[in-house]
């Protein structure tokens, strides 16, 4: 593949990533005309852990951002990873130790409360921190920037100006769309108090805007103070509108509950003498009931949680898809992501270019620093769903060493160093029967016909060699399941009998290649408890 073969492609491709890439190429078809990066920005808000919002929109960036790179043949472009560790903690969240110590200082920075780990100098810094680990996980290329820091230095001062300078025209934005009792009280900017520390929703009169100076009321006192220098913030879509302005940003997605704040902070920007950046407006997650996630309600998925019965790859194939369609976000969905991944990264050496642009894993490959990864040599050869069903039947108190015995049966000369995919999915599959499968198994007792056709089936494997192969076996299995003397209407009845009656199960794997993995002898001890029930 060549770089004009990849560009031509790129140019016409329906991939989401190329949609996005093509809007930023409308405004620098060959990058920026100042020969500065194209500036990508994603924001994140420190007052609590990471979570797999913040991991999404990250990933999601990130594949417009290689995209963009792809369709203008390598223009230059950075991440940057906003944190808004500025903004006054209004709540204390819920999974944090020493609550008191974050209630004591409620409304304060973030960056300016203490840390209730008791590892970094603020609650901001420990979760800045654990959010730089957690990108770094993933093998993303970003740089970090903080609002305090970014307050305090001094480096938003001339853009804080602007804004007193465009008081008056900033209020005619938002004003128009409050509530008149929020109204009363609103302003662009937040004093920081100087005797409490905390961030003041007050109204303020600008004094001298060349200066930066505002008035305010600070505990029935009338206050002259500077905004600069970290004594005050903005309001939230005004600080998003300066921070596109002052950084640079040319594009930065956002979840639809953004919607009215990229509208107003998009006017505002425009007001500071900017534009609002190239974006897309992606939809929420869901949870298995098809409420929408919450933080208070604990209804989501973490990413730990994930990654204990999944892989980083599958995440990131589940939050490629459809990103402007409500998708739901719990334990149930991950076994599917895991197998979808595999099956389309397999597919990629033998695709023609232009298929290769709309799979998934072809932009996740290049979203975590994998682009010369073109999948040959790489495949799954016991799918996740296989696995479990495995594990099902081994029980919740399998080891791995024991998983990897029966491989051995479907794997010629297995050694976990030569997969090791496959060997770190051992331990997912085995956390996932014990924590959900192995709880719902019950297996129930078959009835005449079925039992017939299960006796027919022993002793077709009671003659079947040991190294017959998966689809030797489903075909036997087919066999049996047509025979109109077992009374199946439909061979989806004789596989629902296995399932249920073998393995405790509604639904389950293809029997040859589970036969194939669990070996004819162990089946024929299957069949045999089944009967015997």
């Amino acid at each position: 593949m060549t770089n004009s073969e990849l560009i031509a492609a790129a140019r016409t491709s329906k991939a989401w990533p190329f949609e996005e890439a093509r809007k930023i190429a409308k405004r620098y078809p060959q990058g920026r005309p100042d020969g500065q990066p194209v500036l990508f920005e994603t924001g994140y808000g420190p007052s609590g852990l990471p979570h797999i919002g913040t991991f999404q929109e990250v990933l999601r960036t990130t594949l417009v951002r290689r995209a963009y790179e792809a369709l203008t043949g390598g223009a230059p472009t950075r991440l940057v990873a906003f944190s808004d560790d500025m903004d006054g903690l209004r709540k204390v969240p819920d999974n944090i130790p020493n609550r008191a110590l974050l209630e004591a200082h409620l409304g304060k920075p973030l960056s300016r409360i203490p840390d209730p780990f008791g590892k970094f100098e603020s609650f901001a810094h420990h979760n800045n921190a654990m959010l730089r680990e957690f990108l770094d996980r993933f093998g993303f290329d970003y740089e970090f920037v903080s609002a305090s820091d970014r307050y305090n230095s001094g480096a938003f001062d001339d853009a804080l100006k602007n804004v007193l300078r465009n008081y008056g025209a900033i209020m005619d934005v938002m004003l128009p769309t409050l509530r008149a009792e929020r109204a009363a009280t609103y302003s662009p900017v937040l004093p920081v108090s100087p005797t409490s520390g905390a961030v003041l929703q007050e109204p303020i009169e600008v004094v001298d805007a060349e200066a930066g100076i505002i008035r305010f009321m600070d505990d029935g006192q009338s206050i002259e103070q500077s905004i600069l220098g970290g004594q005050a913030k903005l309001q939230w879509k005004v600080d998003w509108a300066m921070r596109w302005v002052a950084l640079g940003v040319d594009y930065e997605m956002c979840g639809k509950d953004l919607t009215d704040s990229l509208t107003q902070s998009g006017k505002i920007a425009r007001i500071l003498g900017g534009q609002r950046p190239e974006g897309l407006i992606y939809e929420l997650f869901l949870d298995e009931r098809g409420e929408k996630i919450s933080k208070s309600k604990g209804n989501g998925l973490t990413i730990e949680e994930w990654l204990r019965y999944g892989s980083a790859e599958s995440l990131g194939f589940y939050l490629f898809r459809e990103p402007k369609s409500a998708k739901q976000l719990h334990v149930g969905i991950i076994p599917r992501a895991v197998d979808e991944y595999w099956q389309f990264r397999e597919k990629i050496p033998q695709q023609p270019l232009d298929q290769q642009l709309g799979n998934p894993v072809w932009h996740l490959l290049r979203a975590t620093g994998n682009a010369d990864d073109d999948g040959h040599g790489d495949a799954l050869p016991v799918t996740y769903g296989l696995l479990l069903n495995l594990v099902g039947v081994l029980g919740p108190h399998a080891s791995h060493a024991q998983v990897w015995s029966y491989l051995g049966n479907y794997i010629h000369d297995p050694d976990p160093a030569d997969h090791p995919a496959l060997n770190a999915l051992i331990d997912a599959a085995l956390a996932y029967n014990r924590d959900f499968v192995a709880p719902t198994l019950k297996r129930r007792a078959p009835d005449a016909n079925e039992a017939a056709a299960l006796a027919a089936l022993d002793e077709e494997l009671a003659a079947t060699s040991d190294d017959a192969t998966a689809e030797e076996l489903q075909t036997m299995i087919y066999e049996i399941g047509k025979d109109p003397h077992y009374g199946f209407e439909s061979l989806r009845d004789w596989f629902r009998a296995l399932y249920e009656t073998l393995l405790g199960a509604p639904q389950g794997p293809r029997m040859g290649s589970f036969i194939a993995l669990y070996g004819i002898a162990n089946t024929r001890k299957l069949i045999a408890d089944a009967l015997e029930g």
